[in-house]
């Protein structure tokens, strides 16, 4: 039982939300345009989530390897790090994952509205297979792409414009340049949940070699950047309010705009880094309920 326990901390439920996010935006956009397609819905979510978990799982597997979790690291137990979970039996899980995420992937993609083995079809594959590289190599293998600071121009890609995209693009095999505004203001705020993340750990990380952007232009720029993300964020989902404007309902996603701001006030005045530790849920959480006040807005 207690093994069990140990799996399931390391699979990070808590991240799932933020996670989801933008698979939901794509939904709520392609029930809004009577697009909705069943299993591209509940087959794009259940691949995410497996997704997410490989990403974590990964994490813990390779933050253990590096040492980047050593006694000063901020945040939740990493399970091979406290020794409840061997470095081997990660290993393993990693690959489970991997193979689940790729199965699901190809499902997805099957029920998708593509021609089989059509070129948009292989590309959505060579995506899905970008998407199980990019969560394992955040911080496995040599030279993982999380320890050199371009792990926010990944979780921008794959968390926004890949996820928002990829998955209105297989409900309705079409794609909506417009849909980039929304995308990347999901990719912006899952960047800064990450950002929140190295703010918090920049001190372990810096003396482990982690070069997040954090620990490379330091916390000040940190900060800096984070109200970037957030702003920009919330002024692109205004823009697409504004050019797809129908009904004043489309506004009701601005209800979480205090979330926002006072996730901003509390970076800015923050000066114990491991007091940050709270906000990455709290940011995650903000996200996804501006997405359900958006999906709610489209359709009343």
């Amino acid at each position: 039982m207690a093994k069990i326990k140990s799996y399931i901390s390391s699979f990070r439920l808590r991240t799932l939300p933020l996670a989801l996010s933008s698979i939901l935006m794509a939904n709520f956009i392609a029930a809004y345009i009577n697009s909705y397609v069943w299993s591209v819905g509940i087959l794009a979510v259940v691949t995410t989530v497996l997704l997410q978990i490989l990403s974590n799982v990964a994490n813990d597997y390779g933050d253990a390897v590096s040492g980047a979790d050593n006694v000063e690291r901020i945040g939740p137990p990493r399970m091979v790090a406290s020794g409840k979970i061997s470095l081997t039996h990660m290993k393993g899980t990693v690959i489970v994952f991997s193979i689940l995420s790729l199965i699901s992937g190809i499902a997805l993609i099957a029920v998708g509205n593509l021609e089989v083995l059509s070129l948009k079809a292989w590309g959505m594959l060579v995506l899905g297979l970008g998407a199980i590289a990019a969560a394992i190599k955040y911080t496995v293998g040599k030279n993982p792409y999380g320890y050199s600071g371009w792990g926010d121009i990944f979780v921008f890609l794959f968390f926004g414009l890949a996820g928002v995209l990829g998955t209105y693009f297989l409900h309705t095999g079409t794609f909506n340049p417009c849909l980039l505004l929304p995308a990347s203001a999901i990719g912006l705020l899952s960047a800064g949940v990450l950002n929140l993340n190295n703010l918090r750990d920049v001190n372990s990380d810096a003396k482990s070699g982690k070069l997040t952007l954090v620990v490379q232009y330091g916390s000040l720029w940190g900060k800096r950047y984070h109200a970037f993300l957030l702003i920009s964020a919330i002024v692109l989902m205004v823009v697409y309010g504004l050019f797809q404007f129908v009904t004043l309902w489309q506004w009701l996603f601005l209800l979480a705009l205090p979330l926002f701001v006072k996730n901003l006030i509390l970076v800015f005045q923050n000066k114990e880094p491991h007091l940050l530790y709270p906000q990455l849920k709290n940011l995650a959480m903000a996200t996804f309920i501006m997405v359900l006040l958006f999906g709610v807005g489209l359709l009343i």
